[in-house]
């Protein structure tokens, strides 16, 4: 753990000290509606308009759903964006797709806001989840690699509330930041084999989920 987080903190530090500009996008997410930028497969979709959060929401639906934001090819760099599900029992998987070459191939990070302040200790290390479809659903992670693609959060935020993610990519590591805090809360290694592509909001089977402030900061 303690090499992966030192390479976090070196990718890190390239942003600042490398020759390469990185490219930072603030998405404001109420244009890319009314310009028809974003592309929502499997749900419905409506407008948020809180103080700080004007986002987007996704109904709930079976079967897994996205909603892809146009215009973006990203490769490594970093996702921050705001996410709150429901403290629902097995039907609340909100998170972020990535890599995506189309609606079922994919990266993605997602949290399940149930299992935040779980006193059962094996639950609530499954807080937050990477796969990477076809092959890498977490099924097949948890069974094979069990812990490994999985973790708790610690400190647990509240399971309705509004929860800031920041993601960094690099190449074959994928480190997941919560709420501002300066450890990670998942540290993996890249199990897909599509290393660009699609940015897009991930919900699971039978979920919706609110999303708002995405930000994406590309360094290819």
């Amino acid at each position: 753990m303690k090499r992966l987080i030192l390479s976090t903190i070196g990718f890190l530090t390239l942003l600042t000290i490398s020759s390469f500009t990185p490219e930072v996008r603030v998405i404001n997410l109420h244009k890319q509606v009314k310009n028809k930028g974003i592309e929502i497969v499997n749900r419905e979709m409506s407008l948020i308009k809180e103080r700080s959060h004007k986002g987007i929401r996704l109904s709930k639906a079976y079967g897994e759903g996205i909603a892809w934001i146009k215009g973006i090819e990203f490769s490594t760099g970093i996702i921050e964006f705001d996410v709150r599900g429901e403290n629902i029992k097995q039907h609340s998987f909100v998170g972020i797709a990535f890599h995506g070459k189309d609606t079922t191939t994919f990266d993605a990070i997602y949290l399940r806001p149930f299992q935040f302040k779980e006193s059962d200790e094996t639950l609530r290390s499954r807080s937050i989840q990477y796969i990477s479809l076809p092959d890498y659903t977490w099924r097949v992670l948890r069974a094979k690699f069990p812990t490994k693609f999985e973790h708790a959060i610690d400190p647990s935020p509240e399971p309705d509330s509004w929860v800031r993610v920041r993601i960094v990519i690099e190449k074959s590591t994928i480190s997941t930041f919560i709420n501002g805090n300066k450890e990670p809360s998942l540290v993996v290694e890249k199990m897909g084999n599509v290393t660009s592509g699609l940015v897009g909001f991930y919900v699971a089977d039978t979920s919706g989920g609110d999303f708002s402030n995405l930000t994406i900061t590309k360094i290819d």
